[in-house]
């Protein structure tokens, strides 16, 4: 694990270590979690469980009663691991690991007689492979906020850091398909060249589909062409400024996150090089005054 990667990790944990996270469907699927391979073990007995939502400090599953898991952690003195289960970007074999945790209590989940919500407190620091997963779909959530309508351009190299696999892109009008190319990004909308006529298009409903790769998913973004721009030169084209719906794919969020986060650290990593003045003859030294 590099230094810089060291450093993100424990940004992430010094800034989120209370903040809890409520797994739902699209948080999971984003996060790479295998829902059927997470289980609670305890003494030496495997019980599978759902969870229900994380922090860097514990986390809250649903198990079914009739599993025997709250006999066993009285039994255990309240003493289990938790075992997570991730999809790995980088191998086919998933990342597993597990988490020492202690029961602090359970309770009814919702109307339900068979099913509880039992807390787990962990009772030391989580790998770090689950603080920066975790701790990514956090810091998403904050730069969403902070950074919702901040314009990515398209350039070539833009692309590229992105992962975009191409500017042009499908659009649906109404349902009606479209081609379209991508001039700019944002968590929250986007600019596109759409060929057609600005009065017979703006304030319509579209979709568009933007493909990305390593790892390839394609998202489909929901919204609205709010406004339109002339493109110069083409009279049979127009720019136009589209936002998106609520929700917006978390999965499209933490593509764009992850570009921000690689325009800072590049910025540091300048902002951190010693200036170097050479000479005249290329020697590397200093320039001497006349």
């Amino acid at each position: 694990m590099g230094v810089l990667n060291t450093q993100l990790i424990a940004s992430y944990y010094e800034r989120f270590l209370e903040i809890e996270v409520i797994l739902t469907k699209e948080i999971v699927q984003a996060m790479g979690l295998i829902a059927k391979q997470i289980y609670v073990k305890c003494m030496g007995d495997f019980c599978p469980c759902v969870m229900y939502s994380s922090s860097f400090q514990s986390a809250k599953i649903l198990v079914n009663i009739k599993a025997g898991l709250i006999q066993k952690l009285q039994e255990a003195n309240n003493v289990a691991s938790l075992r997570l289960c991730f999809k790995s970007i980088e191998n086919r074999e998933p990342v597993v690991f597990f988490v020492s945790t202690r029961s602090v209590g359970y309770s009814p989940y919702s109307s339900s007689k068979d099913v509880v919500m039992v807390t787990l407190q962990f009772t030391q620091r989580p790998p770090d492979d689950f603080i920066e997963i975790l701790g990514r779909i956090l810091d998403t959530s904050v730069n969403f906020a902070r950074r919702k309508d901040e314009r990515i351009l398209l350039s070539n190299d833009n692309q590229r850091k992105l992962k975009i696999m191409s500017k042009e892109s499908a659009l649906f009008v109404q349902k009606v398909p479209r081609h379209c190319i991508l001039r700019d990004i944002s968590f929250a909308g986007a600019k596109i060249i759409v060929l057609g006529v600005a009065k017979f298009l703006e304030d319509r409903e579209v979709s568009l589909y933007i493909d990305f790769s390593e790892p390839r998913e394609r998202f489909l973004l929901k919204g609205t062409f709010v406004r339109s721009e002339i493109v110069e030169g083409r009279t049979d084209l127009v720019a136009f400024a589209m936002v998106f719906n609520d929700p917006i794919p978390m999965g499209y969020k933490l593509r764009i996150n992850d570009y921000f986060n690689q325009q800072t650290r590049f910025d540091n990593r300048a902002d951190q090089m010693p200036a170097q003045v050479a000479s005249n003859d290329g020697s590397g030294e200093p320039a001497k005054g006349e």
